[in-house]
């Protein structure tokens, strides 16, 4: 999903770029240099775990086959605020609410012979990112950019004071902590209209921490670091 938009995106970016390499009227001339700017975001997300195991030999993980994470789409929608340090520099802080869905695909080796586990882990996110944003000299109505920083993330659905009271795996549950930290990096697209700034991005996030409440069960024991991984496209309009 998230690729198939990202492609449209693209082609539909490329055919406005090379229409405004035309001589067209210049709108909102004075954009880039107002002091400070909001406006808001709607996003697709694809969200995804970064999984680090320990060796086999390690108690509860040597019947464990394959492990996978298993990416899910979701979308978010938040707001846009834009400090400018000059025409080409600016500081944004871009609050938005995620709703994300992944997953961890468990083989285990029993003795009807292998079995898989699929423990889907839902997440309801607020997100607090700011970042530095470095915008290309302006051609026409449009213009390029990239941008990186960092964010704070709360998952309103952590389920990490959860208890797992049982030894089955069909009912054991993968969890999660409540707060992240994550690294991000992007680029997008900036069209200026007549009344606003549309915007097409693509941005990538990294979490730092481990995310796994690590209780002593066979979904748990064989990871030694679970991380957060998410590629969002966004459609941003600014004024």
């Amino acid at each position: 999903m998230i690729k198939k938009a990202l492609i449209i995106s693209l082609f539909l970016a490329l055919g406005i770029n090379c229409f405004a390499q035309r001589e067209t009227t210049l709108n909102l001339p004075k954009f880039d240099h107002r002091f400070m700017h909001f406006g808001f975001l709607l996003g697709f997300n694809q969200a995804n775990f970064v999984v680090e195991r320990f060796p086999a030999t390690v108690a509860g993980s040597d019947s464990l086959f394959i492990l996978e994470p298993k990416t899910a789409a979701g979308f978010n929608l938040g707001i846009i605020s834009a400090l400018h340090f000059s025409e080409h520099f600016s500081l944004r802080f871009t609050p938005n609410l995620a709703f994300s869905s992944r997953s961890l695909e468990y083989t285990f080796e029993t003795i009807e012979g292998p079995r898989k586990y699929d423990k889907i882990v839902e997440s309801t996110l607020i997100n607090f990112p700011l970042g530095i944003k470095y915008k290309s000299r302006r051609v026409n109505n449009f213009s390029a950019y990239i941008l990186a920083g960092a964010a704070y993330t709360l998952d309103l659905a952590s389920n990490s004071k959860s208890e797992n009271l049982t030894t089955n795996l069909d009912e054991l549950i993968i969890k999660i902590k409540r707060d992240d930290i994550v690294g991000e990096i992007g680029f997008g697209t900036d069209f200026y209209l007549e009344y606003f700034k549309f915007g097409i991005e693509l941005k990538m996030s990294y979490g730092i921490k481990d995310l796994l409440e690590h209780d002593n069960t066979p979904l748990s024991d064989p990871i030694d670091k679970l991380s957060s991984k998410m590629f969002m496209l966004s459609l941003t309009f600014e004024g």
